[in-house]
């Protein structure tokens, strides 16, 4: 690995490092240290995490039209570190925070100048979050050979490496950050995650002579808006009984085709209308694009369109697990946390399993699945991102409701022991009894979270990865509003008496009921993943390649078709590729 890649995969770490430091922990501190009810901070990082999942489509827009990659990190991750240091601060400062409420009883909740240095602080993490989570995969991939030539020489996956290297960093940081948060206290919690990443930018920048930095080829979003336009201008021109009629140009979508060119393709046909030529429309001196698109954009279109249904799926997913992380945290601080007499585990560490399941799944998907599983399927990636993806939504069922039947386990002993209404007691129950929906989760990670990622890059147009990552972010986004949406629905709807979501007290919740709910809203959400992914048709691609100084055309749609090389080969697809 070259000395630029090790350095971009060193400062993601540190980066990641930082970035589960300072939020794994965060319903703990708004809660035990700001004073705030349950829902209400549960609904402020869920609905700043939304933020944080919407900037980067911003973020991305901005990267791949005129920034580039390199320094829309840079200037996200300077937005990033000042939104940690005000935090850092407010934790620091008697005067940002209320005063401590070991009783968790009519506690006096923060002042409004102290929320809104909180707000403002997590609002600066949120632009922050616009500028590096778009570019910071697509960036490191640069580093790479990601053609398919390039892949398949490689004895790893990209993917599956970036999510190991990033799951190091994260456990790291729910181990050690989470401790000195819960025993050391909330200012060395919060300025450990600050300077490392402070470190994360020097390194970075210091690396900018070492790295591949693809330059930005005008607004993809432009391009999307001009085929649009012009196939609405010829919506009344009959289409040409040929493909090949249609207006190519390979000089002018060089910058965006250095991948290879896309290919056209029989859906949507009414966009082929884009690429009509009429008159001398395509001889104009400078080619007027609102009225002429080449075939490669309205390739790129249709692969935008290809790609929402099954990145719609995503959504709901989000949504049935936006809350659960918080509510889980509330879990185990109520159950017994001992391993030894005097060592507990912070609640927030128990992501360690989920994470820890998830590396040891990702060495034994790459080195045991993928290898038995191509022995049947023929397929270089063993199964398909899309089948890749639809085990991780079944997966993700059972581990909602294995959460559930816990739950009832949980308050069937604090029932037996008399604590319902004695929040602050521990439950003799030991907390180890939740490690198995973080595993099952995290199994559910390797191959949900790596394969929709992996999905969005390689179906996505070469010249939209950064918008296609911001899309992967924008799936977390409005699926963390549509959570808090659920959450203050069920709140308001279930009673007071007997409310399933409670402010303060949980074992008088019906949480359990909660988990069912979700539970359903993934199986409907899998029904439909599985009719999207059906009917989804993979994107074909020329790729040019030069051999004993001669240029071969490969022709490729990933990943069942046939594949054809040569000068002279004619291009054999399949007319569906289906899941």
């Amino acid at each position: 690995m070259r000395p630029n890649k090790r350095s971009k995969e060193a400062n993601e770490m540190c980066d990641r490092f930082a970035g589960v430091g300072f939020y794994a922990n965060m319903i703990t501190y708004l809660t035990q240290q700001l004073n705030m009810p349950l829902v209400q901070a549960s609904n402020t990082l869920t609905n700043f995490g939304g933020t944080a999942s919407f900037t980067p489509l911003l973020g991305a827009l901005i990267a791949d039209s005129y920034a580039g990659q390199f320094w829309t990190i840079t200037i996200g991750s300077i937005f990033y570190q000042l939104g940690m240091l005000s935090i850092t601060m407010s934790a620091i400062l008697p005067n940002l925070h209320p005063p401590p409420c070991p009783t968790q009883v009519n506690c006096q909740e923060a002042s409004s100048m102290q929320l809104w240095v909180l707000y403002l602080s997590l609002l600066l993490t949120s632009i922050g979050t616009g500028g590096i989570r778009p570019c910071v995969v697509t960036f490191a991939a640069s580093q790479f050979d990601m053609s398919k030539s390039g892949v398949a020489a490689r004895k790893w996956n990209y993917f599956n490496w970036y999510y190991f290297c990033m799951g190091v960093a994260t456990l790291t940081a729910l181990t050690v950050v989470v401790y000195i948060q819960d025993n050391v206290g909330w200012g060395w919690g919060l300025g450990i995650p600050t300077m490392a990443m402070t470190l994360s930018v020097i390194v970075f920048v210091i690396g900018y002579r070492l790295y591949i930095k693809p330059k930005p080829a005008g607004s993809p979003l432009v391009r999307i808006v001009q085929v649009v336009a012009a196939a609405w201008k010829k919506r009344n021109a009959p289409l040409p009984s040929e493909p090949s009629m249609l207006y190519q140009n390979n000089e002018l979508d060089a910058a965006i085709s250095t991948d290879g060119r896309l290919l056209h393709t029989e859906q949507f046909k009414w966009l082929d209308k884009a690429a009509i030529v009429q008159g001398q429309a395509k001889d104009s001196k400078p080619l007027n694009l609102w009225n002429l698109a080449t075939v490669h954009r309205v390739e790129e279109l249709k692969s935008i369109i290809r790609v929402l249904p099954i990145w719609a799926a995503g959504i709901l997913l989000v949504t049935a697990s936006s809350h659960q992380h918080s509510f889980v945290l509330q879990q185990a601080r109520t159950m017994d946390r001992h391993l030894t007499s005097t060592f507990q585990i912070p609640p927030a560490s128990l992501s360690i399993f989920s994470i820890g399941t998830m590396l040891i799944g990702l060495v034994l998907y790459e080195r045991v699945f993928v290898p038995y599983v191509r022995k049947f399927t023929r397929n270089p990636s063993g199964i398909t991102c899309l089948q890749r993806m639809g085990i991780g939504y079944v997966i993700n069922i059972f581990a909602t409701i294995l959460a559930s039947l816990i739950e009832k386990k949980r308050k069937s002993v604090a029932t037996q022991y008399h604590l319902l209404d004695k929040p602050t007691a521990v439950i003799p129950i030991s907390v180890f009894w939740l490690v198995p929906q973080y595993c099952i989760h995290g199994v559910a990670e390797v191959f949900m979270n790596v394969g929709h990622l992996e999905f969005l890059y390689d179906q996505a147009p070469e010249s939209m990865r950064s918008t296609a990552a911001a899309l992967y972010c924008l799936t977390t986004s409005v699926g963390n509003y549509l959570g808090t949406m659920v959450v203050s629905l069920v709140h308001s709807y279930t009673g007071k008496q007997h409310n399933w979501l409670p402010d303060r007290n949980l074992n008088r919740g019906r949480l359990e009921y909660y988990y069912l709910l979700v539970s359903g809203i993934q199986v409907l959400n899998f029904i439909y993943y599985v009719i999207c992914a059906s009917l989804y048709t993979y994107k074909p691609l020329e790729q040019v390649k030069e051999c004993d100084n001669q240029e071969e055309k490969v022709f490729t749609q990933s990943p069942a078709s046939k594949v054809l090389v040569g000068k002279d080969a004619e291009l054999e697809l399949s007319k569906t590729n289906k899941y």
